[in-house]
């Protein structure tokens, strides 16, 4: 189990530092938002590492990555602007969470073979 805790919660970070660079190449983001986005995606990787839930993998990182990016997806909606709206940052957030979710359960379950 603590195998694939680690495993999950390294390509949780992995995920968030992508999300941070995918986040801030229109410029720089503030210290604090950018920490969040990082352990905002860490924390899906640390929910699949220690989840019990005993469903398909192709299916577990998803939701795990939906219920632990709806909170993000709130707050992101406070950096709307140009062409951004608030209900377009919310969706691409919580979007892109799903897609990390999943990212991190394949790179867990099926190519390190860390299963739960």
């Amino acid at each position: 189990m603590g195998k694939r805790i680690a495993i999950a919660t390294i390509f949780g970070l992995i995920c968030g530092v992508i999300c941070w660079f995918l986040s801030s190449s229109e410029g720089q983001l503030p210290l604090v938002l950018s920490i969040s986005i990082v352990t905002g995606r860490m924390l899906i990787g640390v929910a699949i590492g220690i989840s019990a839930l005993k469903i398909k993998w192709w299916l577990h990182g998803p939701i795990m990555g939906l219920v632990f990016s709806i909170p993000m997806g709130f707050s992101s909606m406070l950096g709307a602007g140009g062409q951004f709206t608030p209900n377009m940052l919310f969706i691409m957030t919580v979007v892109m969470g799903i897609i990390y979710g999943f990212i991190i359960e394949l790179f867990t379950t099926v190519v390190f073979k860390a299963k739960a």
